[in-house]
């Protein structure tokens, strides 16, 4: 990623309108700022989320706060706390997230 002709600038995410993207159950409500060809999104996943599609972006994600469950088309699944990440790249390892308890996470991709 080569991030270019980006002056300084801050962001206050709660006076971004957020989006609400259903899942197969759940929602995600995104709140997303777009500098070139990066997006940067916050995103908060209901109790009970379930994406329903498999993803096959890449991303650079933080977990914020509650637990982000993320399953691997391969079969691999890892658990996200407030303080970890995770990282793929475009094409990778197709991937997909739920969350019993809701999830808070900063994303950039």
């Amino acid at each position: 990623m080569k991030i270019a002709n980006l002056p300084f600038g801050t962001t206050d995410w709660s006076a971004i309108e957020p989006t609400v993207h259903p899942g197969t159950t759940g929602h995600a409500l995104w709140r997303t700022r777009q500098f070139g060809d990066v997006r940067v999104r916050m995103i908060e996943y209901s109790p009970g989320y379930l994406a329903d599609h498999w993803c096959s972006k890449g991303h650079f994600l933080l977990c914020l706060e509650g637990q982000l469950d993320t399953e691997l088309a391969d079969g691999r699944r890892t658990t996200l706390r407030p303080g970890v990440s995770y990282q793929v790249a475009d094409g990778a390892e197709p991937h997909r997230s739920s969350t019993a308890v809701g999830a808070k996470l900063f994303i950039v991709d």
